[in-house]
């Protein structure tokens, strides 16, 4: 195992060095010219891939694979050579992002991702590979409802995170009549504070900005009221139904649980369109092996499963993959972690990628774009320091004050609201004012590129780790009597697996095979060759020119086969992998 792990690990730091050096050199005119320094809205981000397939109509194809709640495209770019092969041929990893509305940079990874391998096709060796000997299947916007509310109207760097479909969220039988309210004008929604000898809050005593709770034994200033907004419905509650109500990525049917379980389920797994039309795409195209979906925020690298009791769902074989691809990951993003759902971040029911491993076999990986740490430089730091004089709960707030220092170094305050006065019609006057959407979850302007280009290296890595078999050696020998011996070696020098162990544990796909295939030749006997010092012959009982494999090639694993056969002539021999192509070599018997 240590060969194995190993192994990616420098492939990883080489592959990831030839992307660094271009992205930090580049010497040459862009044939696109797109910018890297901002975000996207959906308009926007559908005129640029319109752009790209316009630059590069025979690698790229956009297509259309259904449709939002609100009438949106689902646009899916497809990347491949198809002078090597049609896309469905070869071995493919499917990418999306911004699943949940305010994750917007999954988008734009997705977007510099296409551009990134249409810019450097031709230009660097591992790019050009890729493209020829894999297919990109690349959907930038799973939630383009959410995307579209987030720029489109005031929101929080936490808000429109759902889709868009009216939802009785408080169950009073309205919908969606009480979302957020900008109350002082200024296009962002941020936090509401009142004055007042009941509040238990107070201003932090290093930075007023932000409000701390207040000492054990001493008075509060503050009263915290949340979000801007106001009682719309006259309920006595302040934002309780805003626009939506319901999660994209607890909609899958791997471990599905209903409303009462997990919040934003939906009615029945995949009762979503936008969930449903991707579920049909990726059940459609059984040559999808890679799945890397693009989040925000934290500086995560995550795999399943998403709840403790789904642990047995994972074979100690795919694991060993996935922990080889995700320490990779950690060496190529810096201040990101490699980490398991349940066990490290919380437990998710009915999760997108859990979803991909657990029911189609597929190695399915989320990586949570951006972390705050990279501000402050903080790579590696588990523990704050501790504040003098602040409620030992609230210790955290240290550790966010040095981040926001750095900030304020940084960014020169841009991302803070002051706080103003208004009038609210419950509260009377109070204040609003904190961190606008652009803030925490989002990489700021200039450090974009960097996330992109990191994150979308490391999905690369992770594509040219897919299955591709490779025949190493086709070897004939005749016995005399008109019968020839064929011998042939196959290997897939690849980390992932051409049937990952969860596919092979519930029969999910084809299996693999080995053809025999000649006009006239009859096929005496076939089977595998077992042994490295001693060899032995395991024929098959029926259809002997036709071998399956079940368990596939795994990782980095070598097999071979051998056919005993009457007759003369050209003749072909084959190895089939649903998820990792089809070679074949031709060779002839009795010159």
């Amino acid at each position: 195992m240590r060969r194995a792990l190993l192994l990616p690990l420098v492939l990883a730091l080489s592959l990831g060095g030839a992307f660094a050096q271009t992205f930090t050199s580049q010497t040459h005119e862009p044939r696109v010219e797109m910018a890297w320094n901002r975000y996207r809205s959906y308009e926007d981000l559908s005129a640029a891939l319109r752009r790209l397939v316009e630059a590069y109509p025979r690698f790229v194809a956009l297509s259309s694979i259904g449709k939002s709640s609100q009438g949106r495209d689902l646009w899916l770019v497809t990347v491949t050579n198809p002078d090597t092969g049609a896309d469905t041929a070869k071995a493919a990893i499917w990418i999306d992002g911004n699943i949940h509305g305010n994750e917007v940079q999954g988008g734009d990874a997705c977007l510099y991702t296409i551009w990134y391998l249409m810019e450097y096709y031709g230009r660097i060796e591992s790019v050009t590979r890729l493209v020829d000997q894999r297919t990109f299947y690349i959907l930038p916007v799973v939630n383009p409802d959410g995307r579209a509310a987030w720029f489109g109207s005031p929101n929080n760097a936490h808000s429109a995170r759902s889709g868009q479909k009216p939802t009785d969220e408080d169950r009073d039988g309205a919908f969606d009549e009480d979302g957020y309210d900008d109350l002082d004008g200024d296009g962002e929604i941020t936090e509401m504070r009142k004055l007042s000898p009941e509040g238990d809050m107070i201003e932090h005593p290093d930075d007023p900005r932000v409000l701390v709770r207040a000492p054990r034994g001493k008075p509060g200033k503050y009263l915290l009221l949340g979000s801007e907004g106001v009682d719309n419905d006259g309920d006595g509650k302040v934002n309780e139904d805003p626009p939506g109500g319901y999660d994209l990525n607890r909609n899958w049917p791997g471990d599905w649980q209903p409303e009462y379980a997990q919040y934003g389920a939906g009615d029945y797994p995949l009762s979503h369109p936008e969930s449903r039309a991707i579920a049909e795409f990726l059940i459609g195209h059984a040559n999808v092996a890679g799945f890397q979906s693009y989040h925000n925020a934290g500086g995560m690298i995550l795999r399943g499963p998403g709840a403790k009791e789904r642990e047995e769902a994972y074979p100690a074989a795919d694991i060993a993959v996935y922990d080889a691809i995700g320490k990779s990951g950690e060496e190529m993003l810096p201040f990101y972690r490699y980490m398991v759902i349940w066990k490290d971040l919380y437990s998710v029911h009915g999760g997108e990628v859990t979803w991909a491993y657990e029911d189609l076999g597929i190695l399915a990986m989320t990586n949570e774009l951006w972390s705050s740490s990279q501000i402050a430089n903080r790579a590696g730091e588990d523990e704050a320091p501790r504040a003098d004089g602040v409620d030992p709960r609230y210790q955290w707030m240290a550790r966010e004050r040095a981040e926001r220092e750095e900030v304020d170094r940084l960014l020169l305050g841009e991302p803070y609201a002051p706080w103003k006065e208004v009038d609210h019609p419950t509260y009377g006057k109070i204040e609003v004012g904190g961190f606008r959407r652009m803030y925490g979850r989002v990489a700021p302007a200039w450090m974009i590129e960097e996330m992109l280009h990191r994150n979308a290296a490391f999905t690369l890595f992770h594509a040219s780790e897919m299955p591709r078999p490779e025949i190493e050696s086709v070897e004939t020998l005749s016995l005399g009597g008109g019968l020839f011996r064929v011998d042939l070696a196959v290997a897939n020098p690849h980390l992932i697996p051409t049937i990952t162990a969860r596919a092979a544990q519930k029969k999910i796909g084809r299996r693999d095979l080995a053809e025999f295939l000649g006009d006239g030749i009859e096929v005496v006997a076939g089977g595998t060759i077992e042994g490295r010092l001693h060899e032995r012959f395991v024929p098959v009982e029926k259809v002997p020119s036709r071998l399956w494999f079940p368990n596939g090639l795994g990782s980095h694993a070598r097999l071979r086969v051998r056919w005993i056969v009457s007759g003369t002539g050209t003749v072909r021999v084959a190895y089939d992998a649903e998820r990792g192509g089809r070679v074949e070599r031709e060779v002839r018997l009795g010159e």
